[in-house]
């Protein structure tokens, strides 16, 4: 460090005589208080020569002080050798010249800094500052902790300010997002610059305007943090992160029509205001915000903040390997059960979408119930049954047809989600039917289902069963249901003395149909070369591909 006072050299013979004549604890004290003059004085200087607490003054401030206490330390050294009783007042001497720099930083930036929000400002003062100050430790002085007690509190206080500033930013923006998944603006650090625009754009997110706000300021908020390493602020960041972004999936499921979270938050809550998404193409693309949040964007920024902790490690030659070996496990488990926290609120958007979808299906718009009972128990007063999946389960296809089309241009490159999602839309239609009480009571009650309507229920759950494997989002949970509750059909005919068998046609035909019906609904039906009715269960059934061996066999796959 440069030296502060041009008279160091007579100060050293001066002090070195007063030690001589038997005074050396007042010509210790002297001369660390020779020392504090003359940083109090060159302080002064600066301080003339600069109108605000800037970067640059910052960084001179910084290097007067530890170098004055550098060469204090080594006067001390080179005079008083190391005498335990000097060294303790050396100590006391530095912490408490630190802690005036520390007290003369709050006041003028760090208080300002961390009520504005201003994290980047703050946590280049302390970098600025630490980074001086470490360089003491060759001499046996580690006053960082002392910085740190100071600095830590205002820290924290910028971090949660900007967190909030997160929230409330894009819950602003949510209120008038139109939901429609567009790239990053052109200039914005997720885009880079406009020479690249051409070649980047395929890597780029496709997020709503309000998600490409979160990101952007998730984004800027750890690569503020980036200097800050030795304040392990990880933690808070990434956990403050985490209820910025529930807070925000929050608002997207506010924008789901008709959600349970919607009708909660009605009276009190501070996100009610935000645009509905009104198309199933608006609907999907809150799904894409928060998927692509949590499974790609939030885990790879928060990927920024283990490297420092890795950096730190290599730059502690003298740690024991017990420490390292702690320390480079402390990061990985933390960082999975995030990604999990994270995952659990995705979960709850996907389901208040598939309940909001299922619902549309499963009642009508005075609350009546479609999918009931009557649909199966009326058909055995019907002599000439038209066979055709129920007009629900048409319904049901036509809209995983029409959401997994949409899915195919929303969700490129995850396409594991939008299976996903169109599983749980088709199991939370056929797990409703199978915990209704109200429809089995029925059922099963004193006017049973019949043996034309078990032939058609039959078929309706053969349908679901053929285009959820032709689409490939047949779960083994969802065949499973499927399995029990046609089972539990074919239980209550037989209670009534009806060898269901006996009147039930061939595996073969329900499929078949089923797939005659998946033709038709999707408008590629060709009956040029049929020469029979297949719709009749008194003709021979052909074989097909989506026969129940065939179910079979995918589901093993």
């Amino acid at each position: 460090m440069r030296q502060p006072s041009t008279r160091i050299v007579e100060l050293r013979p001066a002090v070195l005589a007063l030690k001589k004549l038997g005074d050396g604890p007042r010509s210790h004290t002297l001369l660390l208080n020779a020392h504090h003059q003359k940083l109090k004085s060159n302080m002064q200087g600066l301080s003339l020569s600069s109108t605000s607490y800037g970067g640059a003054y910052i960084a001179a401030l910084s290097q007067l002080v530890f170098s004055s206490i550098a060469q204090a330390a080594s006067d001390s050294l080179a005079v008083f050798s190391e005498e335990p009783a000097y060294t303790s007042e050396l100590v006391t001497w530095a912490v408490k010249q630190t802690e005036a720099f520390a007290q003369l930083l709050k006041r003028h930036v760090l208080a300002s800094s961390a009520a504005a929000g201003s994290l980047r400002v703050a946590a280049e003062c302390v970098h600025i500052c630490l980074g001086h100050c470490s360089l003491l430790e060759d001499r046996g002085l580690c006053l960082s902790p002392v910085l740190l007690k100071h600095f830590r509190p205002f820290l924290e206080q910028a971090l949660y300010s900007n967190l909030k500033r997160i929230e409330q930013s894009s819950a602003a923006l949510a209120a008038a997002d139109d939901w429609m998944l567009l790239y990053p603006p052109v200039g914005s650090r997720l885009m880079g610059s406009t020479s690249s625009l051409t070649t980047m754009s395929q890597n780029q997110p496709k997020l709503s305007s309000s998600a490409h706000r979160f990101n952007s300021m998730v984004q800027e908020l750890l690569e503020d943090m980036v200097p800050l390493e030795t304040l392990q602020l990880d933690g808070p960041a990434l956990e403050g992160i985490l209820q910025a972004f529930n807070s925000y999936v929050t608002i997207l499921m506010n924008a789901v029509p008709g959600s349970a979270e919607t009708e909660e938050n009605l009276e009190g809550s501070r996100h009610k205001l935000v645009r509905m998404a009104e198309t199933e193409a608006q609907q999907l693309a809150l799904l894409a915000n928060a998927s692509l949040l949590a499974d790609e964007l939030l885990p790879r920024a928060a990927m920024k903040l283990l490297p420092l902790q890795q950096g730190q490690q290599a730059n502690r030659p003298m740690e024991t390997p017990k420490r390292s070996s702690d320390r480079g496990n402390r990061v990985p488990e933390p960082s999975r059960e995030w990604k999990r926290r994270l995952q659990r609120s995705v979960e709850q958007l996907r389901d208040s979408f598939c309940r909001l979808h299922a619902l549309d299906l499963i009642f009508t718009e005075d609350g009546d119930t479609r999918l009931n009972a009557q649909m199966y128990t009326s058909m055995d007063g019907n002599l000439d049954p038209e066979w055709f999946p129920s007009p629900i389960l048409q319904e049901l296809f036509t809209k995983l047809t029409t959401l997994a089309n949409l899915a195919t241009d929303i969700f490129v490159g995850r396409e594991r989600f939008a299976t996903i999602l169109l599983m749980r839309l088709t199991e939370t239609v056929i797990l409703w039917l199978s915990d209704d009480q109200n429809f089995w009571a029925e059922i099963e009650g004193p006017n049973p289902l019949g043996p034309l309507g078990l032939q058609q229920f039959y078929l309706d759950m053969e349908f679901v069963l053929l285009f959820t494997s032709q689409g490939r989002y047949l779960s083994r949970n969802l065949h499973q249901v499927i399995k029990n509750i046609i089972a539990r059909a074919i239980d209550a005919v037989t209670a009534t003395g009806i060898d269901p068998y006996s009147v039930l046609p061939e595996d073969d035909w329900f499929a078949e149909v089923a797939q005659i019906a998946i033709k038709m609904l999707t408008g590629k039906a060709n009956f040029s070369n049929v020469e029979q009715d297949v719709t009749s269960p008194n003709q021979s059934a052909r074989s097909s591909h989506g026969s129940e061996t065939g179910f079979s066999q995918h589901y093993r796959e």
